[in-house]
């Protein structure tokens, strides 16, 4: 890691080398029985395809070993904090479970939500005032909480300063300053990279100074890497960009004359937590070493920990199959809490559906998303081990690669004369956006996979109502454009009964077919389209032509053996039966040089996103 890469590990076993070579051989084996070759043609280094590399240019390796050993970090509860901020403290083990609540305008009812979740496991309170209710309405809102026990956070957009009063009104009537634990979280900086409502720099800088001042632990502002994180960050960006704003509120801080002190402690984080696992548990990591270093940098070592707040990202969130969310914000919340993060938010799985799911209370959405918390917590008991997956080999290795790309991006916008520089001159938003598009191509050539949008769609699932087909303000989501597909799909049924189909042309049996036939149905049904499978048909044969008649859109499905068969004679077939588009599941090769080829090939290496765009238009969806 930068700054703090550790000496070197012991010697290894006398036999690791040759150990190696067996998993190379063994490797190469592997290779050459899927590519049915002789062992001895096949290199030993061809173990280096597995090998993935992140958008941050960080490549994972299929095995890490004793080769890829650290000495090991300094222990939990000590600088740098890569290990996490404590020590040893079984009766508070874990991570805060957080919640939030207001998001419906209805304050009577968040009340009861919020006592109920206090009583069922929730332990920081997330205040949302930009929905409805307002500072006025914090009394009822928070009637029956023990302000002196709950973390508070407030989520009140431009009224944070007006919000903040009226809960230090609350909290010093009830006699709970001393030990009240409240954040304001105004975010100036990165709220508008994602259009999120704040106050200005000089009215955050305004409420830290007030907010110094009081009993209790106070923190004004907070360094919301979620905003980037939206807007298409890597792991590396979310948290040299997250630094770099941190670095710019201890300048505006201490300009403003607080001391470096002072303007740490009115400072917390808050990160997304994707359900990439390993990934993220480096990255919560990587954020506490490094801004531990940024402080000892400025000579502040004893203030070197701030919150550190985990949401699970809503650029992951989908609307289609939104119970899949579920499983994605359980790997999610897993790796933010094994990663050390201060407490975890795990967002309702339908977060991403204006007003939630049709037919789903909100109580029930809240109580999925604690308990998913909780099962971690209370079940699984991981929160009775401080940093568990340190020392992985693989855990280690990622982490110190990662804390070097995000420093990379600390330093590159510290030269271009710090965070509101970079932002002005458009420098942050281009590498957003550059990072965005990296992300969203994957996606749509489905090299990305995001399970029930561009792989495993449930095409039968009810349509969401038209006016829920809306994209939430503000978030990049990796769902959008095959969502976009789907939309245009549904409206399609309802204008005219029945979805966009295409017709499959499955040529050889059942055995020969199925994989191409499975291919294509799985494929068609990311973007909304039917697919229309008689079973296995003939050119010449009545069935043909009668798969032929299905759609105006034709799909051929086999081997490349029967393609070299009858593919030419079924293509013509199809076109004399009038089929305006014919496809061929498969690759150019296998028609190269023919006489009469598909119109287009459906294969691994397309654009899914916009072929299918383009066989809806052509269906007139």
């Amino acid at each position: 890691m930068t700054d703090t890469k550790p000496a070197a590990p012991g010697a290894l076993p006398a036999d690791f080398d040759g150990t190696y070579d067996a998993w190379y051989k063994a490797v190469a084996g592997v290779f050459a029985r899927v590519q049915k070759k002789d062992v001895a043609d096949v290199p030993l280094d061809i173990w280096k395809k597995l090998i993935k590399t992140t958008y941050d240019g960080i490549d994972v390796r299929p095995l890490y070993t004793r080769r890829d050993e650290l000495a090991e970090a300094s222990v939990p509860g000590k600088f740098p904090y890569l290990r996490g901020t404590r020590s040893a403290d079984s009766e508070a083990a874990g991570w805060g479970v957080a919640e939030t609540f207001g998001s419906t305008g209805d304050v009577k009812a968040a009340n009861a939500l919020l006592l109920g979740a206090l009583t069922n496991g929730a332990t920081d309170i997330i205040i949302d005032l930009e929905n409805g209710l307002k500072a006025s309405d914090l009394q009822a809102l928070l009637e029956g909480v023990y302000l002196d026990l709950a973390p508070i956070r407030l989520k009140a957009g431009a009224d944070v300063a007006e919000a903040a009063q009226a809960l230090y009104d609350l909290v010093d009537a009830a006699g709970a300053a001393d030990k009240s634990v409240i954040e304001l979280q105004a975010a100036p900086l990165t709220a508008g990279f994602d259009d999120s409502a704040t106050v200005s720099l000089d009215e955050a800088i305004a409420l830290a100074k007030a907010a110094k001042d009081r009993a209790g632990s106070v923190r004004a502002i907070t360094v919301d890497a979620v905003s980037l994180s939206n807007q298409g960050a890597t792991d590396a960006e979310e948290v040299g960009f997250a630094l770099a704003a941190a670095v710019e509120y201890l300048r505006k801080l201490t300009d403003a004359g607080l001391s470096v002190k002072e303007a740490a402690h009115q400072l917390s984080f808050r990160y997304a937590a994707t359900d990439d696992q390993f990934a993220q548990i480096a990255k919560f990591r990587v954020a506490r070493a490094l801004w531990a270093r940024v402080c000892e940098v400025v000579g502040d070592t004893e203030d070197a920990v701030a919150p550190q707040h985990a949401v699970t990202a809503p650029v992951m969130f989908s609307q289609r199959d939104p119970w899949v969310n579920m499983l994605r914000s359980t790997v999610a919340a897993f790796a933010a809490g094994v990663g050390g993060a201060s407490d975890v938010e795990v967002l309702p799985f339908d977060a991403a559906v204006k007003g939630g799911l049709p037919g789903t209370s909100r109580g029930f959405a809240h109580r999925i998303a604690r308990n998913t918390n909780l099962l971690l917590l209370e079940e699984s008991h991981l929160g009775h081990v401080i940093d568990p997956a340190g020392g992985s080999y693989f855990v280690e290795a990622l982490t110190d690669e990662l804390a070097d790309k995000a420093w990379a991006v600390f330093t590159d916008v510290e030269a271009k004369g710090g965070f509101i520089a970079a932002t002005e001159d458009g420098t942050i938003q281009s590498i957003l956006d550059k990072s965005y598009e990296a992300q969203r191509n994957d996606i749509a050539h489905r090299v990305k996979k995001v399970t029930g949008i561009n792989e495993f769609p449930n095409l039968s699932e009810k349509p969401l109502p038209a006016d829920l087909r809306v994209e939430p303000a503000g978030v990049r989501r990796w769902a959008a454009e095959f969502e976009a597909l789907r939309n245009r799909s549904d409206a399609f049924l309802e204008a005219k009964g029945t979805r966009p189909q295409a017709g499959l042309i499955p040529l050889g049996p059942l055995a020969k077919h199925n994989v191409r036939t499975g291919f294509a149905t799985n494929l068609l049904a990311s973007g909304g389209i039917e697919a229309l499978n008689p079973g296995q048909v003939v050119p010449g044969t009545p069935e043909f032509d009668e798969a032929a008649k299905a759609a105006d859109i034709a799909v051929i499905c086999g081997t490349d053996a029967e393609y070299a068969e009858s593919g030419e004679e079924a293509v013509k077939a199809l076109r004399a039966a009038g089929v305006k588009h014919v496809l061929l599941a498969g690759a150019p090769k296998s028609f190269e040089g023919a006489a009469n080829a598909p119109d287009d090939y459906l294969n691994l290496k397309i654009d899914a996103a916009a072929t299918l765009a383009d066989l809806l238009t052509t269906l007139g969806a």
